[in-house]
């Protein structure tokens, strides 16, 4: 946990260098291959991308970053239905995957993951409801595969989901898997969710809220960060926190000024909301060279 008068900043995914770059293959190359060939393609990309994570996180406590989102497409087809190849492969890689763990303990880094938008729980499709629970097990099965531990401190972050729907997303909260349950946040967005609708829901389900102000400043039409509401979401959320220090929040600045969506390169402006904020979060384009800015401008 963060200590001295200073925040944690995270780091997300990759870096703009080569440093962290995962493999991957599509879909369409991946059907035309053979079982067999199938296996050997998942090992040694699996194989590769666990090296990869492990070497993460010296690359993290050689640069003083404490937070790490890992990426959600580490292992693709890990969540193909109708298809265990992956699954088998990365049940091989056990030991691996473990050891890639215990390297962002060891270092005393915190590890996250927020999956990609297309999981939607609370969708009025059931289908979608579905493949959206499928995938998400997936990814918890690798938070439990690295030796993470089921909590808020290894987040495994959605966004609200379906617009108009939080009594649903509410409902099922508490009948989600374990490894998914304990792990879970949820953040607000720029068009279907306010902190105003998810607040409600994450305190009757005991689920931390990730405040994220620019989503806040968009979809408000606020003039910049420094609105007043931005604290007092800062506050509201961390009352979500269990405990409180693990409170983390999303930070970054519009390409264009406070309205735009895209995010800038770099960081010029930290809400002074975010002062005591324990754990941020960087979402800038130039990933490591904007968490470098904020420790060292």
């Amino acid at each position: 946990m963060p200590s001295g008068s200073g925040p944690r900043y995270g780091l997300v995914c990759l870096t703009v260098g080569p440093e962290l770059r995962f493999r991957t293959v599509t879909l369409s190359r991946y059907r035309a291959l053979s079982v067999p060939e199938r296996e050997e393609k998942l090992l040694a990309l699996y194989r590769e991308n666990i090296r990869i994570l492990r070497s993460a996180a010296g690359y993290c406590a050689a640069r003083g970053i404490r937070l790490y989102r890992m990426s959600s497409s580490l292992f693709p087809m890990l969540d193909l239905k109708g298809d265990d190849v992956g699954e088998a492969v990365l049940s091989s890689l056990s030991q691996e995957l473990l050891e890639a763990g215990a390297s962002f303990q060891t270092a005393g880094i915190r590890v996250l993951m927020h999956p990609e938008q297309f999981i939607v729980l609370n969708s009025d499709r059931p289908e979608v409801r579905v493949s959206s629970l499928h995938a998400l097990q997936s990814h918890a099965r690798v938070m439990d595969g690295l030796g993470l531990e089921r909590s808020a401190w290894n987040l495994l972050l959605l966004h609200g989901g379906k617009g108009g729907r939080a009594a649903e997303l509410q409902a099922m909260i508490p009948d989600l898997p374990e490894n998914i349950r304990l792990r879970l946040g949820l953040e607000n967005d720029e068009r279907a969710y306010g902190p105003q609708d998810l607040l409600p829901v994450c305190q009757a389900t005991g689920t931390p809220f990730v405040f994220d102000a620019h989503h806040h400043v968009v979809r408000e039409k606020l003039p910049d960060q420094e609105h007043p509401s931005v604290r007092e979401w800062v506050l509201a959320a961390r009352r979500t926190w269990q405990p409180p220090q693990w409170q983390l929040v999303h930070l970054s600045n519009g390409l264009d000024g406070p309205q735009d969506r895209r995010h800038s390169h770099l960081i010029a402006h930290v809400p002074s909301a975010y002062a005591d904020v324990p754990w941020i979060e960087v979402e800038a384009k130039g990933k490591e060279d904007a968490i470098a800015g904020l420790v060292n401008p």
